[in-house]
């Protein structure tokens, strides 16, 4: 190639080398100079132009990037026109992109004249999605150059694998404690996961977390002709040996790998009953959020057979995110973590299923429930407590009057618990570790129970929520770390955050306790008049 500066007579057959702009006249960078070109550089008053000329070996950068875009495109993928060195590829139909990585090397290891760029192998993709590039650095190459490219393309073709999979049925399985609406929400999140590659829940069972109950659900599934199926489990598999997996060796299937070095995802199981996958879902799957449930459900989706050596390779850029029980910095070893824990006490609520007064503000033995709540909270190690209100704000506040608490007042209470989650959370002081949540309407909660939930809660050994449990059922108050405030400030809705003490199973630390204390509420009159008389 000859490349150097040249009269405009003699630019004649050249490529601009740089953009042109002089007296109102403009000529792109990579412009083919004709006679017409040379006169008007002479007429804006240009004596010299840089300039690349193809020697008779060569080819120009639009044919050789159109040249190896064409034979490295395979099904389900277009090519766009070559321009300025570059040619693009694109989805044809909406799917996963299959790339041979050693193919993509050998092309970009043919010379450094010649790159080709692609999105992640793997990733799902929409119609018309740009995929891929060729691009050309100089303004032409050797032939033979272009021709290694193209056989290396050819080896190993970019293709884009369509969604297949339109029938999908979930079972969920469920335990005390487990709330329908955190499965709800799990069903809301997947319908929205299946739905870009048009696959539908033709069906959803909810039964025991137990493998006899289990094991008829996923047989109907398959009967139902679901083309996967998803098993949502109230608590994580934990062993081979475990419900899940055992429900499904129960109805003739296998498992064909579990654990995955994806986080969040370590605990998908990957089975197959009837040449129907079968996955055993991790908690992370409840959350919109990217984790490695996504990885292995889109390949499925698309038809696309997982195997031990995919899951096995997909360590490399698997962390998706900070594991929170791995924080970095560490935390020392020895490191008191419990020593500053704040409160919230939630009092925004409308008691709209009490369908009267306020709840918060019914005076049990003398006293405002509000106030029986946020004495015990005082009474405990959490400092300082924060009260949220909400309806009726002067009159809590009111029934409040004499205690040494923080008000934060959630003027968008009416949009359900969420809000006054968030707007807890946000008066928290940065120097509190931790904050226990509290609900108003807890009459039995103690500060006894409230410093075994602070007792417990250690950084330093991954216990990071802290939530009393009795007899398998999960209860309030549940103390959260500070690394889970951001995602307490994305709750949405009237849902609360149960889902993400499933998500995050391994940060969870459960404290036995007895009684009622943490799960007896009041929510309707029945509920106050018992309470009243105990």
């Amino acid at each position: 190639m000859k490349f150097g500066p040249v009269s405009p007579a003699d630019a004649i057959g050249g490529v601009t080398v740089h953009a042109i702009r002089q007296n109102g006249f403009v000529l792109k960078k990579g412009t083919t100079i004709g006679a017409a070109e040379a006169e008007q550089l002479q007429k804006a008053g240009i004596t010299q132009i840089v300039v690349a000329r193809l020697d008779d070996n060569e080819v120009s950068e639009d044919a050789a990037a159109a040249g190896i875009a064409e034979a490295v495109a395979g099904e389900g993928v277009t090519v766009e026109r070559a321009f300025t060195g570059r040619a693009n590829l694109f989805a044809a139909t909406p799917g996963v992109l299959v790339v041979d990585r050693e193919a993509v090397d050998r092309i970009n290891r043919v010379d450094e004249a010649i790159t080709f760029a692609t999105l992640p192998a793997y990733k799902a993709v929409v119609e018309g999605e740009m995929i891929a590039t060729v691009k050309l650095i100089p303004f032409g190459v050797e032939a033979k150059l272009r021709d290694a490219a193209v056989a290396a393309a050819k080896s190993g073709r970019l293709s884009v694998a369509p969604f297949k999979v339109k029938r999908v049925g979930i079972v969920s399985t469920m335990l005390p404690g487990l709330a329908p609406k955190v499965i709800d929400k799990t069903l809301r999140v997947t319908a929205e996961r299946l739905a870009p590659a048009g696959a539908t829940i033709i069906a959803e069972r909810r039964v025991p977390h137990d493998q006899n109950a289990l094991t008829p659900a996923i047989a109907e599934m398959l009967s139902l002709g679901a083309e996967l199926v998803l098993v949502f489990g109230a608590s994580a598999i934990a062993d081979r040996r475990d419900v899940i997996p055992a429900a499904i060796e129960n109805v003739g299937g296998v498992v064909e790998h579990f654990g995955m070095p994806v986080d969040p995802g370590n605990l998908m199981l990957i089975g197959n009953a009837n040449n129907v996958p079968v996955l055993g879902a991790p908690g992370c799957a409840r959350s919109p959020k990217e984790n490695g449930f996504d990885w292995v459900l889109m390949r499925l989706l698309a038809g696309l057979k997982v195997t031990r050596a995919d899951v096995t390779g997909m360590g490399v850029g698997g962390l998706l995110m900070e594991i929170v029980t791995r924080p970095q910095p560490r935390v020392p070893v020895g490191t008191d973590g419990n020593r500053n824990v704040a409160a919230i006490v939630l009092a925004a609520g409308r008691s709209t299923r009490m369908g009267g007064p306020n709840k918060l503000l019914a005076e049990i033995g003398g006293k405002p429930l509000v106030r029986i709540v946020a004495e015990q909270a005082l009474a405990s190690k959490a400092s300082p407590v924060v009260v949220v209100t909400g309806h009726q704000k002067a009159e809590i506040e009111q029934a409040l009057s004499g205690l040494n608490v923080r008000f934060a007042h959630n003027p968008d209470f009416a949009e359900g618990l969420a809000t006054s989650v968030k707007t807890g959370i946000a008066a928290v002081p940065e120097e509190a570790d931790g904050v226990v949540v509290c609900l108003g309407d807890m009459p039995l909660i103690d500060a006894q129970l409230l410093d075994k939930l602070i007792e417990s809660f250690a950084p330093d050994k991954g216990s990071l929520i802290v939530q009393p449990v009795a007899g398998g059922r999960r209860g309030n108050p549940v103390l959260w770390s500070r690394r889970f405030f951001g995602e307490l400030m994305m709750l949405d809705g009237d849902i609360g955050a149960r889902h993400l003490i499933a998500q995050h199973g391994e940060a969870v630390a459960e404290v036995e306790v007895e009684g009622k204390s943490a799960f007896l509420d009041i929510d309707t009159p029945e509920a106050l008049a018992d309470v009243r008389r105990a």
